[in-house]
């Protein structure tokens, strides 16, 4: 017999993972109230329905975690209608880029933002870009919708992962590395933060009082200190992972 929540195939074998509503409520955190309101308010797909029973599979979990995930942000569940219906669509129109918000990059920021069309955007990635996907890249901070258009907030990551997946890495499981990396890349970042706070900002603005805002010459002093110690610190987090990787491998090796 399969296991509750689990489905089998013609062959005996388990299949895609499936949830009654109780489950479902329960997997995402949520009561079964609001799930019924979900889906009165038509966010979530049609469940699969085996005689009186609704079935939920792996996809309305990722939506339910998706709309939990923008109310957290503040956004309403009439502006998560708006978003999931134009990614559904494959595009914007302009009705979500007020909703989502494209944040000016900082003056120090380095990245190269990537301006895509839907049609772009499913080209760099086989045609996987449903509207999950693209609610999960949004979470997970690589995109944003600008009017008619995506923007990938990095050209190094976007030519990154799409290779990635061209090598056979499934861009749902790429997003949740992502996530993942993102934590360990804020803790990074937060270790040369402190070393700058306290070993270089206090010196560079030492000439006359603290300002706040900064000013012009505290900006410019402040540049041209991030122009040298960016690359620095970028070369030293890139070395640790590369003799990071050389451990592993040799360790995945010696256990085969």
């Amino acid at each position: 017999m399969a296991a509750q929540g689990e489905e089998r195939t013609a062959d005996g074998a388990a299949g895609p993972r499936e949830y009654r509503a109780a489950e479902l409520a329960e997997a995402a955190g949520i009561t079964q109230r609001t799930l019924r309101f979900y889906r009165e308010r038509r966010l979530l797909p049609p469940p699969r329905r085996q005689g009186r029973v609704a079935w939920y599979g792996e996809q309305h979990l990722a939506r339910l975690r998706t709309i939990s995930a923008l109310l957290a942000r503040g956004h309403t569940l009439g502006g998560i209608a708006q978003l999931i219906e134009a990614f559904a669509e494959g595009a914007d129109a302009g009705r979500t880029a007020e909703l989502l918000g494209l944040a000016e990059p900082s003056p120090w920021a380095e990245e190269e933002r990537v301006r895509l069309t839907p049609q772009d955007l499913a080209a760099y990635f086989a045609g996987e870009t449903d509207p999950e996907l693209l609610a999960s890249a949004l979470r997970t901070g690589w995109i944003a919708v600008d009017g008619d258009d995506v923007v990938h907030l990095s050209r190094d990551l976007l030519d990154a992962s799409s290779a990635l997946v061209d090598e056979g890495i499934p861009l749902a499981a790429l997003l949740a590395a992502g996530r993942e990396l993102r934590a360990h890349a804020d803790a990074l970042a937060d270790v040369f933060t402190e070393l700058l706070r306290r070993h270089v900002l206090p010196e560079l603005l030492a000439t006359g009082e603290r300002r706040d805002p900064l000013g012009d010459e505290d900006v410019k002093r402040l540049t041209q200190a991030l122009e040298r110690l960016r690359p620095l610190a970028k070369q030293a987090v890139y070395a640790e992972v590369s003799l990071a990787l050389d451990r592993r491998l040799r360790a995945e090796l010696d256990r085969g």
